[in-house]
């Protein structure tokens, strides 16, 4: 699949097949966070895949999200920011949930280019996750990702704004770009 293809075709699906995807196929989404830019070299994601159909149903009820409980499979991502707050004090926090963002990013068209499925988890309940699944306390739960095959009958449209709605020139709200001087 062609980049433009995987990113505007992503979606979040929260409506699984009962086919268990090929855990490898996971791990090939997780292995291309590898690749995403990180502040000082400093790898601060880490990825924890479960499989355990208990640790799955307690996951779903920390999140509140029934849809959750329902995967074969889910990817909590965390971030340790240790090194980078080491390197760059207090903006190095605003830097670690970048880095992370970046990476997920990464996973989520991977996961697109296996025919996988998935949403963005946001919420849950960060005390109980990290005791489901032994995260010490300086790690920071960033998300969680259900993942399966989708089930859809019907391909759905996503509504995405205009580029114009988010694009500005030299400064926010100017929407008009100045033409180029010609050199003469």
């Amino acid at each position: 699949m062609q980049l433009d293809g995987a990113i505007q075709s992503r979606s979040s699906i929260k409506k699984f097949k009962d086919k268990k995807p090929d855990w490898r196929d996971i791990i090939e989404c997780i292995d291309s966070t590898r690749f995403a830019p990180m502040a000082g070299n400093n790898f601060t994601p880490k990825f924890i895949l479960v499989s355990d159909s208990e640790k799955i149903q307690k996951i779903g009820e920390a999140s509140q999200q029934p849809f959750v409980s329902k995967a074969h499979y889910i990817v909590v991502v965390c971030s340790n920011p240790k090194n980078t707050l080491n390197a760059y004090g207090k903006q190095g926090e605003i830097w670690v949930r970048q880095q992370a963002g970046a990476a997920i990013q990464n996973f989520l068209l991977k996961i697109v280019e296996k025919k996988l499925a998935t949403t963005w988890v946001g919420y849950f309940v960060e005390r109980t996750i990290k005791q489901i699944l032994k995260i010490p306390d300086e790690i920071q739960v960033e998300a969680i990702f259900p993942i399966g095959y989708a089930y859809t009958k019907t391909k759905i449209k996503k509504q995405k704004i205009d580029l114009d709605e988010a694009l500005y020139f030299e400064e926010y709200k100017n929407k008009k770009m100045k033409p180029i001087r010609k050199i003469e």
